[in-house]
């Protein structure tokens, strides 16, 4: 007989309610005849509990949460998209698929994670979202020189970086050394690059590993820009949407956009290097890779330099995205893909307390959200990369 688990009732109950679920849908979805309606209410009323595989059914299939959540001492207050993504019109936050809104679900359950590992505080001595500040109205050129600064990583050295990878590796790692966590997974839905969750203490980014590198570089500053703002945003690359903002909300996301771009290839190198090119495709990859940025951003630069009419960028654009061009994601390697997508600081946490025993095999999963017989496999990714250290 499997051994059923103590998990929370109230915070069951919660999960199932925000999923939008019934019990007898629950029922159905759990397809076991064992699983009655009566086996469910005893759940949620505290006098039985599922075991670890139909809690996994239940979080992961079902409710779409993460399985540590069930084990929270009280259900979490949750913003809605409409408040974590102020800067956003409703008509784009009605259309958000299923999927983002569960990894909007999961980020926040990381959040929580990360309150709880490190007892409410954050370990960088520096956070960028406290010490750097900005009027909606700035300019993108102050703003993007004020974060170089902070960030102290100059041009020579970005463009010194070999490929978008190490490119990617580095911004991550910079941005993680200033108090903000990064995490990352293939979204397998189209038009999304990425979102952040503002927290004052544990601000998230999540980026979608099936883009391009260079679109995911984007995405972090983008990204990092509402959090400076204090906002959450989502990273898409079709920004029709910015005909129904209004005011502040529309100052913030079009600063958001300038200021990524202006940061990742600064004006005044770019005007430098691109006179007197001969536009084409050729030479915007060249420009992009000497940036590590999408070739998008190349022309979008040199449409507001007025090298190219806007017909020619809007005929370029759109024969790229129906090319469909995307970065072929972390490989097969399923313990280098966890790695990749964890935020380093994040799997850094876990495995530090599972080491001082202050976590048990099953707390650690689910913190990293694997079964427990992956958990070697994990460390042993972890330990490669100099975790121990």
């Amino acid at each position: 007989m499997t051994e059923a688990i103590p998990i929370n009732p109230d915070v069951l109950k919660w999960a199932r309610k925000t999923a939008g679920l019934r019990v007898d849908d629950v029922v159905k979805k759990m397809k076991r005849k064992r699983v009655t309606t009566e086996t469910i209410l005893s759940w949620e009323n505290g006098q039985d509990s599922p075991s670890y595989p139909q809690l996994e059914r239940i979080a992961y299939e079902i409710y779409k949460r993460p399985l540590a959540l069930f084990f929270f001492p009280d259900p979490p207050e949750e913003e809605s998209p409409k408040q974590s993504f102020r800067t956003l019109p409703d008509i784009a936050l009605e259309q958000l698929p299923s999927r983002l809104l569960f990894l909007i679900r999961k980020s926040r359950a990381l959040q929580l994670n990360l309150a709880d590992l490190l007892e409410g505080t954050n370990p960088s001595p520096r956070q960028i979202v406290h010490d750097l500040s900005f009027e909606p109205a700035a300019s993108s050129d102050e703003m993007a020189s004020a974060v170089r600064d902070y960030l102290k990583v100059d041009l020579s050295t970005q463009i010194s970086w070999k490929d978008s990878e190490e490119a990617l590796k580095n911004w991550r790692n910079t941005l993680e050394e200033c108090g903000v966590f990064v995490f990352k997974d293939a979204f397998r839905v189209d038009g999304f690059s990425g979102f952040c969750l503002y927290d004052d203490v544990f601000p998230l980014i999540y980026v979608n590993n099936s883009s391009s590198k260079n679109r995911q570089i984007f995405t972090l500053f983008h990204e990092l820009a509402h959090l400076i703002f204090q906002t959450g945003g989502i990273d898409t690359p079709d920004d029709t949407y910015l005909r129904y903002l209004e005011g502040t909300n529309h100052q913030i996301e079009v600063l958001c956009n300038r200021f990524a771009g202006g940061f990742l290839v600064p004006g005044d190198d770019f005007d430098k290097v691109a006179r007197n090119i001969t536009v084409n495709d050729d030479t915007i990859i060249e420009l992009a890779h000497r940036y590590h940025v999408s070739r998008e951003v190349i022309l979008r630069k040199l449409l507001n330099q007025s090298a190219i009419s806007q017909e020619t960028y809007d005929a370029k654009l759109s024969k790229w995205r129906k090319s469909g061009h995307k970065s072929a994601g972390a490989g097969g390697d399923y313990y280098r893909n966890i790695g990749a997508y964890l935020s380093g600081r994040y799997l850094e946490t876990v495995f530090a307390h599972y080491y001082q025993n202050r976590l048990t095999t099953e707390q650690v999963a689910d913190y990293l959200g694997i079964k427990v017989k992956s958990i070697p496999g994990l460390e042993n990714v972890f330990l490669s990369k100099g975790g121990a250290a």
